[in-house]
């Protein structure tokens, strides 16, 4: 028993010294299809002359935490803020819509490591939490529309050394969020020329840019 215990405090030491613990923090641009969205306000007449394209331009923020279980192996959780806004004037009034949306996701990454260096490819998946503000021509107030669903994420990125532990990062990601239909009070967004309520799914590809601190272990 003394023996199965010293060979796992000494197999455990050994995992702890080569460990590390990895901090990020980036802000990226992400071109987002919302088809639902999208022809909800463009078939409503909300859109007048400002019509929406296939993609629409949104902004991520994230940070993440996470570990290398091995040289090349991570795994991370990772806490992102997707944001969009669209609003159009009219003659009739101003319409806005915000689409935000709060993305918690565990990630496991396969690290290629030379020096000064790294590259990582991995996927991950998470629960997605929704927030739609509408504000309606002439209306004078807001209506929030909330949903739960989950999201998948692809990701490749890379890290260069630029002074002791902190490193440059670029990645690019691509995603599918499954966000389904908001709700306020258990009434959702219809399209009426459709005859059908609005859903949120939202695929998503981006790039972002941010700042990476490595802790412990050999850089």
């Amino acid at each position: 028993m003394k023996k199965h215990l010293f060979v796992t405090i000494i197999l455990l030491s050994n995992t702890l010294t080569f460990a590390q613990v990895e901090l990020k923090g980036t802000m990226g641009i992400y071109f987002t299809s919302i088809p639902s969205m999208q022809d909800y306000i463009n078939q409503s007449g909300l859109a007048s002359n400002n019509q929406l394209s296939s993609f629409v331009s949104s902004v991520m923020f994230a940070g993440e935490a996470g570990i290398f279980i091995s040289p090349n192996f991570e795994t991370s959780l990772e806490l992102a803020y997707q944001l969009y806004s669209y609003t159009n004037g009219s003659p009739g009034g101003q319409y806005d819509l915000t689409f935000s949306n709060l993305m918690p996701t565990v990630f496991a990454y396969y690290v290629l490591v030379g020096t000064g260096y790294n590259f990582k490819f991995g996927g991950g998946l998470g629960p997605r939490f929704v927030n739609v503000d509408e504000s309606l021509p002439a209306s004078g107030f807001t209506t929030t529309y909330n949903s739960v669903g989950y999201g998948i994420v692809g990701r490749i990125e890379g890290n260069t050394l630029l002074g002791s532990s902190i490193y440059a990062n670029i990645g690019a990601d691509i995603s599918y969020d499954v966000n389904g239909e908001p709700e306020n009070n258990g009434n959702p967004l219809h399209n009426n020329l459709q005859n059908e309520n609005v859903n949120f799914d939202a695929f998503s590809v981006g790039v972002r840019l941010g700042i990476t601190y490595i802790i412990g272990g050999s850089n």
